[in-house]
């Protein structure tokens, strides 16, 4: 029955825009809490009583640290074979006009046939590097330099064996960082064009156009990048609609009333009852 309405909501809609969050790309196999997939990746870091990806703020020397992230974006930003639940994805929203708003830094949708050019990553993309400084706004492609750490990488110490391969900024020296939103530092210069092609699609809508908005594993990790901003603009669009799928935190805003739909799933489960 929940899929049912789903599906009707996305029939009746001429615009989607799609705000994902991290439940997304968790129930598409990338769970940063999975502590089995985290002990076959990091064996040395599981061996210091580690469990999970999120390793922001754990002080550990800088040759393991960036073994860890070396594997870690290896293994989530850079793998070729498409994704299924990414590929239901798109498939639903098929021809129409739509946009993605992700806080998801793994690029899942554009590897997943989604237009890269119609997708608006606020807090960063794991596949560039930036200053801590910052002594510059520039951006530099990651790849290159993770190749080079994967080299000389010892899976059993969890250490990079040559300290040559560790980065540090062209510009000054200084020690670098992906580019993602970890504190004021963070560069978003690259992802604010994007934003202001999504801000004026938004604002460019024909008349009468019906917008949904299918929210999809946006807890409240970070509510003020996925979730609240999604209510806000439901809310001032006349005629738009939210579906916001999440097994844990469906619940919606009550004055929106019946133009906001609670789906109590994992998107898994709802993507694959909606294509199958």
């Amino acid at each position: 029955m929940t899929a049912e309405r789903v599906r009707s909501r996305l029939d009746e809609a001429d615009r989607v825009l799609v705000a994902a969050g991290a439940g997304l790309s968790a129930a598409a196999g990338y769970d940063y809490g999975d502590a089995e997939r985290f002990k076959e990746l990091f064996p040395a870091l599981y061996r210091l009583g580690l469990r999970s990806r999120y390793l922001l703020g754990v002080p550990l020397p800088a040759d393991m640290m960036w073994g860890y992230w070396a594997v870690h974006i290896d293994d989530i930003r850079y793998g070729s074979r498409p994704n299924p639940l990414y590929g239901h994805l798109r498939s639903l929203v098929g021809e129409r006009d739509h946009w993605v708003m992700t806080s998801n830094v793994d690029a899942l949708f554009a590897r997943n046939g989604f237009d890269p050019d119609r997708i608006f990553t606020p807090q960063g993309d794991y596949g560039r590097l930036q200053c801590t400084v910052p002594c510059t706004q520039e951006t530099w492609p990651a790849k290159p330099v993770y190749d080079r750490i994967l080299t000389v990488y010892d899976r059993d110490t969890g250490r990079v064996t040559d300290p040559a391969a560790l980065p540090v900024c062209p510009n000054c020296g200084a020690d670098v960082f992906p580019n993602v939103r970890v504190g004021p530092e963070f560069i978003d210069g690259p992802y604010l064009p994007a934003g202001d092609r999504l801000a004026r699609w938004l604002g460019d809508a024909p008349d009468g156009a019906r917008l949904l908005v299918l929210e999809i594993g946006a807890g409240f990790n970070t509510p003020g990048v996925i979730r609240w901003p999604m209510e806000n603009l439901v809310r001032r669009t006349p005629g738009a609609r939210l579906v916001r799928i999440n097994p844990d935190h469906p619940e919606v805003p009550a004055d929106l009333g019946d133009r906001a739909l609670s789906v109590p799933s994992a998107a898994d489960l709802l993507l694959g009852a909606l294509t199958a």
